[in-house]
């Protein structure tokens, strides 16, 4: 009996298998200067939490941001884009996966400029810093707060 059981849960496992290689390998595209290596750390921090990532060479990456609707104010190093939404700047993975989780009604998440300290500006020093939530007007809240 305890053996039916245990390969009746295998198997059930199996099944949600594919959801799981899903949720983990979720695709973002990165817009971004040939020459930027903070933008190249924070892509190695994307690929280290399991995103598939598709990079843009371009020459000015604003125009990215431009076109997702994300105000200059917000602006960063690079642009990225997955499942629809904006990613502007230093935005750990975590959050880029809760946004996709949730699906809120909004242009993305932003971390204005480059603190010290977020995915990709690693070093010595460390700053806090605000994860943003873009809404569709522009307007933005606290997403998650880093200390």
């Amino acid at each position: 009996m305890l053996i039916v059981k245990a390969r009746k849960l295998g198997f059930a496992a199996l099944l949600g298998l594919p959801l799981l290689v899903t949720a983990a390998t979720q695709s973002i595209e990165v817009y971004k200067t040939a020459t930027c290596g903070c933008c190249e750390a924070w892509i190695k921090h994307l690929r280290a939490n399991s995103f598939r990532v598709a990079v843009h060479d371009v020459a000015d990456p604003s125009g990215m941001r431009g076109k997702m609707g994300i105000p200059d104010r917000l602006g960063s190093c690079h642009t990225a884009v997955a499942g629809g939404y904006a990613i502007e700047g230093h935005v750990p993975a975590a959050e880029i996966r809760r946004l996709l989780a949730w699906k809120p009604k909004a242009k993305g998440l932003a971390v204005p400029g480059m603190p010290a300290g977020s995915p990709g500006m690693e070093g010595p020093m460390r700053m806090s810093y605000d994860v943003l939530l873009v809404n569709e007007d522009g307007a933005t809240i606290v997403y998650k707060h880093y200390p």
